[in-house]
């Protein structure tokens, strides 16, 4: 190779290396930033161990003080594996729960506490806004023109978080542990099975 052809391919070669290199982080990554923010992952784990997220959203282990959220499945709704039995006959005019708090039973049907862990089968393809379009307005895994959230998911309580606030509790659901869980689907009220 030519001495000059030699340098113009080092230097084209070294101009591909530093750009990159060097690169500035696209519109997307850049503004993702704030959900590997400790900080805000931090403020999130307050809000939903003081919103009683777990209440619902974790399976339960029995302890000596009674049902304890599984550190194993924290916040991974429903488990799969555990059918809920029939709905006792007469209980039209009740709300009943299942052992682990995470299967109800009410006049609008069956409903599940969803998995919120950063899985396929949780909140891991979502983005922010379909976790904001979720708690403002209700709607089945922050898509428009879904379904609406069962009860009792509060969140018409839970619209009053602002952004700020639905941001770290979104970091921080996006930060733990992913767990395999896909949540049952509702059961509309003549579809319940009855014992």
């Amino acid at each position: 190779m030519k001495p000059k052809a030699k340098f113009l391919f080092m230097v084209i070669l070294a101009g591909l290396v530093g750009a990159c290199m060097f690169r500035t982080p696209d519109k997307k990554e850049a503004n993702n930033n704030w959900l590997k923010d400790e900080e805000m992952i931090k403020r999130g784990q307050h809000l939903v161990t003081v919103s009683a997220c777990h209440d619902c959203h974790s399976p339960k282990i029995m302890t000596p003080l009674g049902p304890e959220p599984d550190p194993d499945r924290l916040l991974s709704g429903h488990p799969q594996d555990e059918p809920l039995p029939p709905v006792p006959t007469g209980s039209e005019n009740w709300i009943l729960f299942n052992m682990g708090l995470t299967g109800f039973v009410g006049p609008w049907g069956i409903s599940y506490a969803a998995n919120l862990t950063p899985d396929d089968t949780g909140t891991g393809s979502w983005s922010f806004d379909q976790f904001k379009l979720a708690i403002r307005k209700g709607k089945y895994k922050g898509l428009e023109g879904s379904r609406d959230l069962l009860p009792p998911m509060p969140w018409q309580m839970y619209q009053h978080f602002n952004d700020d606030e639905l941001k770290a509790i979104f970091a921080y659901l996006q930060s733990i542990k992913p767990v395999r869980n896909l949540v049952p689907a509702p059961v509309s009220p003549n579809d319940m099975p009855l014992n």
